[in-house]
């Protein structure tokens, strides 16, 4: 007899959610996506989530991360690390495979999490020049 695989797949919810909404245009991102550091991150990644990246010991590859969250809005960005990009599409928290886009329109009011300051977002958007955040 030839190779087995079981077809039904575990079911899952779809948190789609404002997806739509925040990622108004999608031009570009980091190819194949990343796979997420979600240490010390609670609840799901959502779409529009600004993610950050350290380099490793080996000064060679990044670690992908969720950006800190005080409240509703942003926290801090961490000594060491830099601005990649925002998730492109909501994901568990156990599955943070994620899309990045570092080129399109994020709807700002729609992000998850707001910008603590004005000095944050322009941070961001100097480390990100083809980010641009918009709402109506």
């Amino acid at each position: 007899m030839g190779a087995k695989a079981n077809l039904v797949n575990d079911p899952e919810t779809i948190l789609s959610g404002n997806d739509s909404v925040v990622i108004r245009q999608y031009n570009g991102g980091i190819t194949g996506g990343r796979t997420l550091d979600m240490t010390g991150f609670e609840g799901p990644i959502k779409s529009g989530h600004l993610v950050i990246r350290v380099l490793d010991e080996d000064n060679v590859n990044y670690t992908y991360k969720p950006m800190p969250v005080r409240g509703e809005n942003y926290g801090s960005l961490p000594a060491n690390h830099e601005y990649a990009g925002v998730v492109v599409a909501s994901k568990p928290n156990d599955y943070p495979l994620v899309g990045i886009m570092d080129d399109g329109r994020v709807n700002d009011e729609a992000m998850p999490y707001q910008f603590a300051d004005s000095t944050q977002r322009a941070a961001v958007k100097a480390a990100l020049p083809n980010l641009i955040f918009e709402h109506d």
